[in-house]
């Protein structure tokens, strides 16, 4: 096991500054390469302290940022209308990067890495949605209407 100081909340782990212990896999693969952990060696933990007060202001600006983001995110609800079949299946799916197509062009960037989809969507309905983590804690359930295309 290694232990990591971590330099930003980490959803299932810690909160940032918090000194946690990782299996070492996980902190070498993930955690450090992503700049999400320090190493917690005597250096780094004396720079860290050094820094706390500026990397504190730097999480709080970002969980502000992500939580204005979310105030706007909880007002919307993508739709989507695609091929289906008689039953309404889908011939093929709503993936992440459709939402965040659609996203984007309401103003918000986000990554794939920020987008779950919990169960796939290849079915017609109202009853979908995704978990959209914008930093850290702060997710939102984001609602999925899908829909077949309006007959000509």
């Amino acid at each position: 096991m290694v232990d990591v100081i971590l330099l930003e909340t980490v959803a299932g782990l810690g909160k940032a500054g918090e000194k946690v212990t990782v299996k070492p896999g996980f902190a070498r693969n993930f955690l450090l390469p992503q700049a999400k952990a320090l190493a917690a060696t005597k250096a780094n933990v004396a720079a860290f302290e050094a820094k706390r007060a500026e990397l504190e202001k730097d999480i709080a600006e970002k969980e502000t940022a992500a939580k204005e983001v979310a105030t706007k995110l909880e007002k919307v609800s993508l739709s989507f209308e695609r091929q289906a079949s008689e039953t309404g299946f889908l011939y093929g799916s709503v993936k992440s990067t459709d939402i965040i197509n659609e996203l984007s062009s309401e103003g918000v960037k986000l990554s794939r890495s920020q987008v779950e989809i919990p169960n796939p969507i290849k079915e017609i309905g109202d009853d979908h949605f995704a978990m959209i983590t914008l930093y850290g804690d702060v997710v939102v359930k984001l609602p999925i209407v899908v829909s077949r295309p309006a007959l000509a």
